[in-house]
């Protein structure tokens, strides 16, 4: 069994219930919008990090930081992107179990044509009156279980 935590738009704020609800992670993909290079130093520090820029990352820290990503975790294909409206591929086609991203700070778990689809919603300072949360996947023999972590009421 895999634990893998996902997070995004921390926009340089990462709560001690988000380090918390991550610690049983054995790995952290983030979807952008990190906002502080210490955010991936911190979320290192409890598990491998896969990381991708969104849309205010664009300090000189972040440029070395891609746009995409793909990972292979516990046999399954991930792609990673911060806006789910840029996603240019058809993930059915090329493969891949999920699509993780962020951007809109709305939690969402949808699977279609077989693909998980998943935004954490934001982790970092609550924006009007949306959920602070964060999400976990956990995979177990080939399967993938979404979960959404709210982190303050």
């Amino acid at each position: 069994m895999l634990n893998i935590g996902v997070i995004s738009d921390t926009h340089g704020l990462l709560r001690p219930q988000a380090i918390a609800a991550l610690n049983d992670c054995q790995y952290i993909l983030h979807a952008g919008d990190i906002g502080a290079p210490g955010i991936l130093e911190q979320l290192g520090r409890i598990a491998p990090v896969y990381a991708i820029r969104g849309n205010v990352d664009v300090e000189p820290w972040a440029q070395s930081i891609p746009l995409t990503e793909v990972v292979e975790l516990g046999g399954k294909s991930i792609y990673i992107l911060h806006d789910r409206n840029t996603l240019d591929l058809n993930p059915t086609v090329a493969g891949f179990a999920a699509v993780i991203f962020g951007h809109t700070h709305q939690p969402l778990i949808e699977t279609k044509d077989d693909v998980l689809y998943f935004n954490p919603g934001s982790a970092g300072p609550r924006r009007f009156k949306l959920p602070v949360s964060l999400g976990k996947i956990r995979i177990h023999q080939g399967k993938l279980s979404p979960a959404l972590i709210p982190l303050v009421a």
